[in-house]
């Protein structure tokens, strides 16, 4: 009997994973390009522009948002980050600690901080003054935001170090204490050292959050003296009935967290290339 003359496949089995493969990205790039088109079209660009970048607004931002807020917003940070760096390394030091009782003490405060919502824990520091009568926090409002940035940020940053702590080879404390270094000593001298320079990276990202958790300062109400960026944009967007001064301050906020952004990831692929 004659063999029967084979069907053909059908035209998109015999197409190529690579073919598939630029077809599918050919639709979503076609779907991309209706979608921003669509935009372009429909959105109301005048009612944007008036509501959300109106230029006599935004002048009456300056200098204050530059001698005020963003001074503030770094003054926050990095006393907040400083809190949390020492606190945070600490806490790491205990949770590796051979002693259970510091290990549980850095378990609890770990896993509390970072459980509860941040604005939480500003709002009960502000009312620390009635717990404890009597008892103020150092530096008044600046030093409430730097508790409350720094006890957020240490429970964090803890962990960050403690990766950074095990990451480094125990050879290293073997080594050291060959050569007649106490414990102690070849932890700060040999072992710290290192893993400071491991968690650069994960530590800038930190700071970088930091800053950003900065903004619940608009929660608690201080005086125009101690307004932040969010805050600042905030009291202006209702002053003038606009919100031009929000996306000011959200502008002001990307020009700082950008290149912070950008840095730690150079520090990573940096950190990655020299494995």
């Amino acid at each position: 009997m004659a063999d029967q003359p084979k069907t053909a496949e059908p035209a998109r089995a015999r197409l190529s994973p690579r073919k598939k493969q630029q077809i599918s990205r050919g639709i979503q790039y076609a779907v991309l390009v209706v979608a921003l088109v669509a935009v372009v079209v429909w959105a109301d660009w005048g009612g944007l522009a008036q509501n959300f970048a109106k230029p006599d607004v935004a002048q009456k931002a300056l200098p204050e948002l530059f001698t005020i807020a963003l001074r503030n917003t770094i003054i926050y940070t990095v006393s907040g980050f400083v809190f949390a760096f020492v606190v945070g390394l600490l806490l790491a030091l205990m949770r590796l600690s051979p002693v259970r009782p510091y290990r549980w003490i850095a378990i609890v405060y770990i896993e509390i901080f970072r459980g509860l919502p941040a604005l939480l824990i500003f709002i009960m520091i502000t009312f620390l003054p009635l717990a404890l009568p009597g008892f103020q926090v150092p530096f008044g409002t600046y030093g409430q935001v730097a508790l409350g940035l720094g006890v957020i940020g240490s429970a964090y940053q803890a962990e960050v170090f403690r990766a950074g702590l095990q990451a480094v080879p125990k050879g290293q404390t073997e080594a050291a204490r060959s050569l007649g270094m106490s414990a102690t000593r070849a932890q700060f001298t040999v072992v710290i050292p290192q893993a400071l320079r491991l968690v650069i990276p994960p530590t800038t990202n930190q700071f970088v959050a930091l800053l950003k958790d900065s903004s619940l300062v608009l929660f608690l109400g201080v005086s125009s003296e101690y307004v932040e960026l969010a805050k600042f944009g905030n009291d202006l967007a209702s002053q003038y009935a606009n919100a031009t001064p929000i996306m000011v301050a959200g502008v002001t906020y990307l020009i700082v967290t950008i290149p912070l952004g950008y840095l730690a990831s150079r520090l990573e692929r940096r950190k990655g290339s020299a494995r």
